[in-house]
């Protein structure tokens, strides 16, 4: 498909490899941008198509953005299909409103949707009890824990619909997009079911979504709902799986930019995990530690309550690891129910 050239867009689109090019949308966070795909596809009947992957977060902003690229990139050629790489609302925010706005079906994993389905819609006291007890037991000050446990349900916010019903992607599916196949590569941690494509026509490109970025770590965090979780085990595992792909692969991250250097970067987050799982270790030797403690230690700097939710959950997601691994035990301290970490 010759794509035509996009004019008069407050934003820029480039191809990065044969049929695929890259969408940098604004993020109203620190992390200030993601980048989406637009890929060159074919209906059924051999019509010129394209295939969306991700959509950046619900906003009035992202959508105007999406009209001007539908009418001056996108052209007449319908969208097949809504690819959503994981549940986080820069990566789905926005997937019921493209779904409806395209008449294209959404494509996910089973997991990703389920979770992302239920916290939009649920809107119970349940959140808010469970997210007390949790910030509680991590033994965050009193002006965090207020800010982190009177918030609602934010995720509902950043992300308002879930389509009701999406086509499933699982683990070694192939789909065919255009004149590429491309293979479905799904790994943990960062969230449950994450899934990459990987395509070996021609070059190697990965579209990896928030599993493997260029300049920051991807967030491993622990959450209210399963407070003693393993993530970090999953996100390492899926790493080491990632490293199997080809050195020169072709990176296509949601976050920095477009790199080739797959194995350096993989053995850096790793490399970057396991320096933090031994200062956690060792902070921990001196003496019981709460999750606070570890967090200040871990992020040394100041955070704000969007900051401070994920910063404590990566750092329980360490604190659990070693205790999945022997290196640490957990105890419950008796006057407030903080949990504590020691070396057993």
């Amino acid at each position: 498909m010759n794509a035509p050239a996009p004019q008069d867009l407050s934003i820029t689109i480039t191809q990065t490899a044969p049929g695929v090019w890259g969408l940098r949308l604004p993020l109203p966070f620190q992390l200030n941008h993601i980048n989406v795909w637009l890929l060159a596809d074919r209906m059924d009947n051999g019509r010129p198509a394209w295939t969306l992957i991700d959509t950046g977060v619900a906003s009035n902003l992202t959508r105007s953005l999406w009209d001007q690229v539908a009418a001056e990139f996108l052209g007449t050629a319908p969208v097949r299909r809504v690819i959503v790489t994981h549940f986080h609302p820069d990566h789905i925010g926005l997937a019921d409103w493209l779904c409806q706005r395209f008449d294209a079906p959404l494509c996910m994993t089973r997991t990703e949707w389920l979770l992302a389905r239920m916290l939009c819609l649920d809107h119970s006291d349940e959140i808010a009890e469970a997210g007390r007890r949790f910030y509680s037991a991590m033994g965050l000050e009193a002006p965090v824990l207020a800010a982190l446990t009177t918030r609602g349900n934010a995720y509902a916010r950043g992300v308002p619909v879930v389509p009701a019903t999406f086509d499933r992607l699982t683990q070694g599916d192939r789909l065919c997009i255009g004149d590429r196949t491309w293979t479905i590569l799904t790994s943990g941690g960062h969230s449950p079911e994450h899934a990459c494509l990987y395509s070996t026509d021609g070059e190697p490109v990965l579209i990896a979504g928030d599993m493997v970025l260029p300049r920051i770590s991807p967030n491993v965090s622990v959450w209210p709902a399963e407070p003693f979780a393993d993530p970090l085990a999953e996100f390492l595992d899926g790493l080491k799986r990632l490293r199997g792909l080809p050195a020169d692969t072709l990176v296509l991250p949601s976050h920095g930019p477009v790199f080739q250097d797959l194995h350096g970067r993989i053995d850096a987050l790793l490399h970057h995990h396991a320096e933090r799982l031994a200062e956690a270790e060792r902070d921990c030797s001196a003496g019981g530690r709460t999750v606070a403690e570890i967090t200040h230690s871990m992020f040394n700097r100041t955070l704000d309550t969007h900051q401070m939710s994920f910063a404590a959950g990566e750092a329980l997601a360490h604190l659990n690891h070693l205790v999945a691994t022997g290196r640490l035990q957990r105890h419950q301290r008796a006057a407030d129910g903080v949990w504590l970490f020691t070396i057993p």
